[in-house]
């Protein structure tokens, strides 16, 4: 079934007069939650997984290719039900986390299917038992064949399996470990109030002062944030304690030789290919980050930079806000460049309701595009402000909601795409509407000002989410050791910060609390490098399109049509691209050096 949501780390947060801001439609999935259609369906589930287990429990080694496809057709059908039930209980919650009803009404329907469902720990198990010759030969069966993907997938994970009685406890155990301590973690930060100038805010809309024109606003809002989050480390320090000490206890038991193993194994990347990114992204810190942040200081006439200087504008940056009309002709003109088929496929977006964009009180910060599930469509979440960077937010999460869309003709198994290229289409469009932009610029300086902000993008992409996969590594190895205070947890953020930032930046006291709101690390330990593995890969694609790939497009569209049915490597091979080649990952990186490339040669 489709997990939460994963929130987007650079979207950004207040503004005013943007046009009419849509509000979802969630009446494709539920028209209420109190429709009969929701207990109807909950009651099926229950009845249908029982006759599952009650049927196939013992007996998968037995089953011929007919008999294992009927299976999976029942398997995708479970799928459908329990995502849709979930998807419209999780986005209902996304809306407004502070509502006490939408939060039971959530936490209601992940009882229900985590008990309902219990029955079906048996199949991955089970299957995990089957000899792989009897395996090999049931996908000599054409039809049965593009299964072949997903029972891979779930037999890299057999050296890592449990016990029967053990994994079934964990899967009923869930709904009171991580699930809960993420709820935790969502409603302390969307009920977290901020004082800026004498205005009370929230998370998204203080955030977002960090991107004001008026240093003394960037400055008061940042030291508001920090002055709140140190107020309330000692709630996060716990949150993220538990949670690594969970993941911990689990991966020791099943034998996982780092923590960082179950993340690559579900994204179906070998650790070599994600050290070799690392290793490069962190290897041109001083050629990208350290290089454009003391070109930033000159232009903000700053001798020394500080964390709030981070994310400001240009001095001569025009300050207009764009409405939400001008938003959507900018990013629908470049998807329609691109290809036709492209823009039409985003086009329901706009239309339909799959699209909330609005900043509403206790509604979750980001920016988000859940695929819900295949026979239904993706949402989108934005916190639309009217900035540049919104507009880029918005091609961003429309490229995952194309994504989504075509691959769900995959089916439920195979429509997810693991998040090294889950990413792809999203900054793909983001990339598309940024070389439209930059191809109308009407001057050398409307061009620097566009330049310079997506080289920032890039570096909040590439070498900030290194940064914080760095952290992540460190906190893990550092909880393995013993309980972290806060202080400690602070010191191990600190020490990827000035490494990452450079010499420009100084930091502020409380600075050091800053990742307590960074949701990655609680709802998804490491995925953070997904987004430097997309950018890096689109970087490499987006020059074999400029550099006149045959028949591009098409096999653009294949791409994303194959969701997770085959492995980043076929998917790359049609344009000659291979991950495991350092070279891909520093041709990806030369091209954010050839923007900065060209900002200092502005300067001369």
């Amino acid at each position: 079934m489709p997990s939460q949501p994963v929130f987007d780390a650079n979207a950004t947060a207040q503004g005013r007069n943007l046009g009419n801001l849509p509000v979802w439609d969630l009446s494709d999935l539920y028209t209420a939650p109190d429709a009969p259609e929701i207990e109807r369906d909950l009651s099926w589930l229950q009845t249908e997984c029982a006759a599952f287990a009650s049927e196939y429990e013992g007996k998968l080694a037995d089953l011929d290719a007919e008999a294992m496809l009927k299976l999976i057709d029942r398997y995708e059908a479970i799928d459908r039900v329990g995502g849709r039930i979930m998807s419209y209980a999780g986005l209902r919650y996304y809306q407004q986390t502070t509502d006490p009803e939408r939060a039971a009404f959530l936490s209601d329907c992940q009882d229900r299917l985590t008990t309902y469902t219990a029955p079906l720990v048996f199949f991955s198990l089970e299957v995990n038992r089957i000899e792989d010759a009897k395996l090999d030969a049931l996908f000599e069966d054409a039809a049965l064949a593009r299964y072949k993907p997903v029972f891979d997938r779930l037999r890299k994970m057999r050296p890592y399996q449990l016990s029967d009685e053990l994994e079934k406890f964990l899967h009923d155990q869930s709904v009171v470990g991580a699930t809960a301590w993420n709820k935790l973690f969502d409603e302390t930060i969307s009920g977290l109030e901020f004082t800026v100038n004498d205005e009370v805010m929230g998370i998204e809309a203080t955030l977002n002062l960090l991107t004001e024109q008026d240093r003394a606003t960037r400055e008061a809002a940042a030291r508001e944030l920090g002055r709140v989050f140190s107020a309330n480390v000692k709630t996060f320090a716990r949150v993220h304690n538990t949670l690594a000490k969970e993941k911990e206890v689990e991966d020791r038991w099943r034998n996982m030789p780092t923590p960082q193993t179950g993340r690559h194994l579900s994204n179906d990347v070998e650790p070599e290919v994600v050290e070799a990114l690392r290793d490069a992204v962190v290897e041109a810190y001083p050629r990208l980050s350290h290089r454009y942040y003391e070109l930033k200081r000159k232009w903000l006439g700053l001798d020394r930079m500080h964390v709030w200087d981070r994310n400001a504008p240009l001095p001569m940056e025009d300050e207009r806000r764009i409405d939400w009309d001008q938003a959507r002709g900018m990013v629908m003109d470049a998807y329609s460049d691109f290809s036709p088929k492209l823009a039409d496929l985003a086009q329901p977006f706009f239309d339909k309701g799959w699209i909330d964009a609005g900043v509403t009180p206790g509604k979750a910060p980001g920016a988000f595009a859940h695929p819900t599930v295949t026979d239904a469509h993706p949402y989108v979440m934005l916190n639309y402000l009217g900035k540049p960077r919104d507009v880029m937010t918005l091609a961003h999460e429309l490229g995952h909601g194309v994504h989504q869309r075509l691959a769900a003709d995959q089916g439920e198994l195979l429509a997810n795409t693991p998040l090294t290229l889950a990413e792809t289409a999203s900054v793909f469009g983001e990339m598309l509407t940024f070389r439209k932009l930059l191809a109308g610029a009407k001057d050398q300086q409307q061009r620097k000002v566009l330049l310079a902000g997506k080289v920032e993008d890039m570096i909040n992409t590439v070498v900030r989410q290194i940064a914080f996969y760095d952290f992540e590594c460190k906190l893990h190895a550092a909880r393995n050791e013993g309980e972290l205070t806060p202080d400690e947890i602070n010191a191990l953020w600190m020490s990827v910060q000035a490494e990452s930032l450079g010499d420009a930046f100084d930091f502020m006291d409380d600075y050091q609390v800053f990742w307590a709101y960074i949701p990655h690390f609680v709802h998804s330990p490491f995925y953070v490098y997904a987004y430097a593995f997309g950018d890096g890969l689109v970087n490499a694609l987006y020059a074999a399109y400029e550099e006149g790939t045959p028949d591009f497009q098409e096999k653009y569209f294949d791409m994303l049509k194959a969701g997770g049915s085959k492995h980043h490597s076929e998917l790359l091979q049609p344009f000659g691209l291979d991950a495991s080649d350092p070279a891909f990952w520093h041709k990806g990186l030369s091209m954010i050096e050839g923007m900065i490339d060209e900002l200092e040669a502005m300067e001369g």
